[in-house]
């Protein structure tokens, strides 16, 4: 049986301005991943600086800091079996013109940073990232009914 996992997927601002909250989330409740926890984020320069550290000496640094600032974010923990890596697939790669058919990048977006999402790259940054923007009385744990349809009996 695959793990099951909790991830983070933080919405941008483009999501929020072009109204496709709804349809992004939708896209993860159809995969059969569980919401955990969901809220509006403002994020400052001091989060964003720890956040997208590992780009601290692009060039694009200032200027993404600046795009993720324009409105809040939401932020979402999802839960599933694989979580990580099914997300993933679902939102597709960084650069939407190289990003799958079908995936959230690849129908909704054309350009970087304009690329809609960010989802954690792995476990360990996974948890991370929770514990960033998510304070542990905001994320719920609850029975969904569906998971033993989409999972399979015994879940």
């Amino acid at each position: 049986m695959p793990d099951k996992q909790q991830t983070l997927v933080l919405l941008k601002p483009d999501a929020l301005q072009r109204d496709l909250l709804g349809e992004i989330i939708r896209r993860f409740e159809m995969k059969g991943l569980k919401i955990v926890g969901l809220k509006f984020v403002r994020l400052t320069e001091a989060l964003l600086e720890e956040h997208y550290a590992h780009l601290a000496d692009k060039p694009f640094f200032a200027s993404l800091k600046q795009f993720m600032m324009q409105t809040p974010v939401v932020g979402l923990v999802l839960e599933g079996y694989d979580a990580v890596a099914e997300i993933r697939k679902v939102v597709g790669s960084t650069n939407p013109r190289a990003a799958d058919a079908g995936t959230i990048r690849a129908d909704f977006s054309m350009n970087m940073p304009s690329n809609l999402i960010h989802a954690s790259d792995s476990p360990e940054s996974a948890e991370t990232e929770i514990k960033r923007f998510f304070k542990d009385d905001e994320l719920f744990s609850y029975e969904k009914i569906t998971d033993r349809y989409i999972f399979g009996e015994g879940v």
